[in-house]
């Protein structure tokens, strides 16, 4: 396979990657879970507001790892 094959083809998986990744951020809006979950802290006072969704943060990066893990998987074939 020469360079600008192999190249085209990690440049159109990159691209449905990211397509992928927008469409989920278009979609999580409307997951009313998302962003609600226990470890969540949201702190609000009078003139200051501090939302630090942590639960969310572990719970995306495990499932982002299981996708990528899935995908290395599938491309190591």
């Amino acid at each position: 396979m020469s360079g600008f094959e192999s190249l085209g083809r990690y440049l159109l998986i990159i691209g449905g990657m990211v397509f992928l990744l927008g469409l989920l951020l278009t979609l999580a809006g409307r997951i009313p879970w998302v962003g609600r979950l226990p470890g969540d802290i949201a702190i609000q006072r009078e003139r200051f507001g501090c939302y630090a969704p942590l639960a969310t943060c572990i719970l995306l990066s495990v499932v982002l790892t299981l996708f990528l893990n899935l995908i290395a998987r599938i491309l190591k074939r």
